[in-house]
């Protein structure tokens, strides 16, 4: 009996093969027109930017406040707005936030957790002009005035806290996810070495998950530092703001200027660069977004563990 000396096709079907390479080029298509579309949002800030980088006075640019209708563009004093305001944010969501995380994906039983999750991810999608008037209207009578003696509600804390809250259910959802995915194995271990369930979550389950954790962490500042709404109703600058660095005074940050600068529909009346300052915030905070996520990015490879 002799061998076939024909040679055998591997390549399959061909209407498969063809459907298969349709659906290789509608993914295709769509991973360009997002680039496309990326490329197309710089290009539109960078113009305008340039030219008001090209035509502003540079003495306006370290004044006493960001005041664009008066032409004064102090970038610091919303970049300061947003630093601060970030930071407060991140000091409310990392703990509760964790905290929500750790108890769904260690101490709840299956029911609780059925119950707490779905809610959990409801209040993710809150809108944040919702959180804006519960910001202004509870969170700055109730905890700024009465618990801090602020003479006015509207500040940067108050603004703070209600980004706070608006973070707190995504860093929640996104690191329990990453706890629940260390293999069940390591904690076993951990119970089959005698340690306890608060230290093996400690020592084992948290360490073996930083990844996701560091991960929703730089997703939820990237979050705290493009929110807009509430910051623009909360945070007490009407038109402008000076330069601060005390979350108990008003503020602005890089999204509340632009909101506050681009009101209307009039192309921004007032001083002539105005509306172009607008761009130069926009430009600013793209480059603030792309090193964040450039810096979670590297990080995130180097500590990752793969099982």
């Amino acid at each position: 009996m002799t061998a076939p000396t024909g040679t055998v096709d591997l390549r399959g079907e061909p209407r498969r093969l063809r459907r298969e390479l349709r659906v290789k080029r509608v993914f295709l298509a769509a991973a360009v027109v997002s680039i496309a579309i990326s490329i197309a949002i710089v290009a539109s800030l960078a113009g305008n930017a340039i030219r008001f980088f090209t035509e502003v006075d540079k003495a306006s640019l370290l004044d006493v406040g960001w005041f664009p209708r008066r032409s004064r563009f102090d970038l610091l004093t919303p970049i300061a707005g947003t630093l601060v305001m970030s930071g407060i944010a991140m000091l409310v969501a990392a703990p509760l936030g964790l905290g929500a995380a750790i108890y769904l994906s260690e101490y709840a039983r299956p029911r609780v957790r059925r119950l707490l999750k779905p809610v959990l991810e409801i209040l993710a999608g809150i809108p944040s002009v919702v959180l804006g008037f519960f910001a202004l209207l509870w969170i700055g009578p109730n905890i700024i005035v009465e618990l801090l003696n602020s003479p006015k509600p509207a500040t940067i804390l108050t603004a703070s806290i209600g980004v706070g809250i608006l973070v707190t259910p995504l860093v929640a959802s996104v690191s329990e996810d990453a706890l629940r995915a260390v293999p069940q194995g390591l904690r076993e271990a951990s119970y089959g070495l005698g340690a306890k369930k608060s230290t093996t979550v400690r020592t084992v389950v948290v360490p073996a998950a930083v990844s996701g954790i560091m991960a929703s962490l730089i997703l939820g500042l990237s979050r705290a530092i493009g929110e807009t709404m509430v910051t623009f109703m909360a945070a007490g600058a009407v038109g402008g703001a000076l330069r601060t660095w005390d979350p108990l005074d008003s503020g602005t940050t890089l999204t509340a200027a632009i909101a506050s600068v681009a009101t209307g529909s009039d192309q921004v009346a007032g001083e002539a660069l105005a509306f172009d300052g607008v761009f130069a915030l926009g430009i600013t905070l793209f480059a603030i977004t792309l090193l964040l996520n450039w810096v979670s990015d590297r990080f995130v490879r180097r500590v990752r563990e793969k099982y």
